[in-house]
């Protein structure tokens, strides 16, 4: 179940802080690639990340998982690097690093003394322009790569079971194809073919250096034009829109797995919020209809004993153990609502089914009150605020507002738009997006356990 943080007493004196801190810098070197810049003097540290605007997304069929096996390679090497050297010496910076593959990007970062920040910069722009690695390297990471999918969705019920909703919710979208990888891709994959998405897509054009802490904005574009800005300019590759045509009928799929409770989770296709949709929208359109449906999640279920839980897990005969609902507002590809839920004992997954569906039901035919918005938009634009108070979570949101295409002062938009929203908007789009049509439900069969499974132990180099 996915919530949303409340933290009303803070909320005040962080609006004031976001209000009054420094203000965001962006550049562009001559080679294309993009700096951002944000200060922040609370502590002597630093945050500096590379972000690269591609993910699974970009891949192609055949070669699922690419883009996150390249995200472990590239930590074995460069021309003057030896493998797992880039993480040695940032731990002998006395900072730590990882790395994180998503559909829309992949992004690596290091946090560090902020004395140390020319440090990671060379480092950083080294395996950026200069990853290397001969195939026996190769061959050792992507098994373990194979044994994380093991561990992580082979191994985990509801990892399979969104896996599967995927793709069958999608079928024209990349969005279909998991970010792991399938295991059979994973068997047929080479060498080549992480060098070659590499060599794609790992140009200037496509990428963003973000360093937020206590730094100059002077001393990192110096930093950057040295050490970033001798990369080689190269195009970005152009992409052809890969459209998800309307869905013309309800999805079903069943999942068996070996598990102690069923499961079941409803995904509805709903519009997301596009890049320009930030600005003021005009109620009932596609962007107006993405942020109601998120404080429609926020109704269902933005808080301990919102609708949901009050519904469906409370009361002398609870249907479920837990429920929970969430709305994808943006992304570069579309976007879905979920609903989400564990039958309680004695109950079925169609009984969770069909009271999660009755409560959006009841928010498109008696609406809902003004206090019970004020207060899921409250706790939301606190929420939102509130992620100012980490450097690392600033440097992360500009990056991600960068790579899905939004205006770097994306959060604060989004905190204006979602207080504009009204109740008659969101009793609107209860009505409007659940249709059968728009539906995919994938349901959890609980199997006994396998007597002989052993337990996973996680491999040396997973990694986020």
């Amino acid at each position: 179940m996915k919530r949303f943080w409340i933290l009303l007493g803070f909320w005040a004196c962080s609006a004031t802080q976001a209000q009054t801190g420094p203000s965001v810098s962006q550049f562009t070197l001559p080679n294309g690639l993009t700096v951002i810049v944000k200060p922040d003097r609370r502590a002597p540290t630093a945050v500096h990340m590379l972000w690269v605007r591609v993910g699974a997304m970009d891949e192609v069929d055949g070669t699922s998982g690419v883009a996150h096996v390249l995200e472990h390679m590239m930590f074995k090497g460069s021309d003057t690097l030896r493998p797992g050297e880039f993480s040695r010496q940032v731990a002998a910076l006395g900072g730590r690093e990882n790395a994180f593959t998503a559909r829309d990007y992949t992004g690596y970062y290091q946090q560090i003394p902020a004395s140390r920040l020319e440090d990671v910069m060379k480092l950083e722009a080294d395996r950026f322009a200069n990853n290397r690695w001969d195939d026996g390297e190769f061959a050792k990471e992507v098994e373990v790569v194979k044994e994380e999918r093991r561990l992580r969705t082979d191994d985990s019920p509801r990892a399979l079971l969104y896996e599967s909703l995927n793709a069958a919710v999608f079928v024209a979208s990349p969005y279909r194809r998991p970010i792991v990888g399938w295991m059979n891709d994973l068997d047929a994959m080479t060498a080549s073919d992480v060098r070659d998405f590499y060599r794609r897509w790992y140009v200037p054009a496509n990428a963003a250096l973000v360093v937020a802490g206590d730094v100059d904005v002077a001393q990192v574009r110096g930093l950057a034009e040295k050490y970033y800005g001798a990369v080689a300019s190269r195009d970005a590759p152009t992409r052809k829109p890969r459209l998800e045509p309307p869905q013309i009928g309800m999805r079903r799929i069943d999942i068996k797995a070996s598990a102690d409770q069923a499961y079941v989770s409803l995904a509805f296709k709903v519009p997301g919020l596009a890049p320009g949709g930030l600005s003021a929208t005009t109620a009932g359109t596609p962007d107006s209809d993405a942020l109601a449906l998120t404080v429609l999640a926020a109704v269902l279920d933005g808080y301990s004993g919102a609708r949901l839980d009050r519904a469906l897990t409370q009361g002398d005969a609870p249907v479920a153990d837990s429920a929970g609902a969430y709305n994808g507002l943006w992304g570069r590809g579309p976007q879905l609502f979920t609903l989400d839920g564990v039958p309680a004992k004695g109950r079925t997954a169609e009984q969770v089914e069909q009271a999660l569906r009755a409560q959006v039901q009841r928010v498109a035919r008696d609406g809902v009150s003004e206090a019970e918005l004020n207060r899921v938009k409250t706790q939301w634009v606190a929420s939102e605020v509130y992620k100012l108070d980490s450097v690392f979570n600033q440097a992360r949101s500009l990056g991600s507002y960068w790579a899905l295409g939004l205006p770097l002062d994306a959060g604060e938009r989004l905190v204006s738009q979602l207080r504009a929203v009204q109740a008659a908007q969101v009793q609107a789009v209860a009505a409007k997006y659940f249709g059968d049509d728009q539906l995919t439900v994938a349901t959890l069969r609980p199997q006994p356990p396998d007597p002989n499974r052993r337990a996973r132990i996680p491999p040396p180099g997973t990694r986020h």
